[in-house]
């Protein structure tokens, strides 16, 4: 019993010494310094994590990202899309591919012509193939540029408007193409024709970037049938650049090329790739969305 009341009064003691007048080991002054030391100490870390924020802050733009690591410029995407690039419906049944065409549907919305008639905003770009559009540099002045409008009507059969379905229900699906949207990029037309696929070569135009689509697979060779090509000169136009970001272009309509697959075997997996030819769209093997990607079509009777 003593060994506990001495033990109790030895934690007493440690907590409050009223004879040394001490808290847990220490006397006022002696906890007043090293709280002292560490609220300062704690204050310059903060200091320096602030200051160091800042510093960084100071090296970014607004209106163009300093490090671009996603997509080697640039990227080429389509709508729709899908799990492993694969689109697979039965041409008889609409439930089976009635999430591409509402893809489609929800994408090209923004392209209704009626989003783009404010004159502020809009102007008319051109119908044919033309030089890039500048709007001067980049960050010289801030207020909201124009940007050019890009009409569905000009994916013809695919552009939702007279085919609700977009081939789909007879087995010759389109897909929407667009290069991926990077700011102040300008993509460079073919230097020389002989850079093309023969198909291409007799329709090439100086301020365009065309597009070719063809079977990936050697197995595939004549199972592909006949591919239309719809849009501004059936390829991305130069004077629907470069892009402003999204501050300084908030409305930008990127130019599409819609490919509808008029005459695809039916029941069996076909590979396509498609590509985008400019001077500076480069390709990748690790990279399938680098300026072309692969899809895969299985189409049922």
């Amino acid at each position: 019993m003593s060994g506990n009341k001495d033990s109790d009064g030895g934690w007493r003691t440690f907590l409050w010494n009223s004879e040394k007048r001490e808290f847990l080991g220490r006397t006022g002054c002696s906890w007043f310094k090293i709280i002292s030391f560490y609220v300062i100490f704690y204050i310059c870390l903060a200091g320096i994590f602030v200051g160091t924020i800042q510093a960084l802050l100071l090296t970014l733009s607004n209106y163009k990202p300093t490090y671009q690591d996603r997509v080697a410029p640039p990227g080429l995407s389509h709508t729709p899309r899908s799990e492993k690039s694969e689109i697979a419906f039965t041409k008889s049944d609409e439930g089976s591919y009635k999430k591409y065409t509402d893809s489609m549907k929800t994408f090209l919305r923004q392209y209704d012509d009626d989003r783009q008639t404010d004159q502020m905003k809009f102007e008319d770009c051109g119908d044919s193939p033309r030089p890039y559009t500048d709007r001067g540099p980049l960050e010289a002045d801030t207020t909201q540029k124009k940007v050019c409008r890009f009409r569905r009507s000009l994916l013809g059969s695919c552009s939702g408007v007279d085919d609700p379905h977009f081939g789909f229900n007879e087995g010759k699906p389109c897909i929407i193409v667009k290069l991926n949207r990077i700011v102040f990029f300008r993509p460079k037309a073919p230097s020389s024709n002989e850079s093309l696929p023969e198909p291409l070569q007799a329709k090439a135009q100086p301020n365009l970037i065309p597009i070719y689509c063809k079977n990936k697979r050697d197995e595939d060779e004549g199972k592909i049938g006949e591919i239309k090509y719809f849009g501004m000169g059936e390829g991305f136009p130069l004077q629907y650049y470069p892009y402003y970001g999204k501050l300084l272009q908030p409305q930008y309509l990127q130019p599409l090329v819609a490919i509808q697959f008029t005459n695809l075997t039916l029941d069996q997996e076909l590979r396509v790739e498609c590509k985008a030819f400019g001077e500076n769209i480069a390709y990748s093997e690790k990279d399938r969305y680098q300026g072309r990607f692969d899809i895969k079509f299985t189409i049922k009777s």
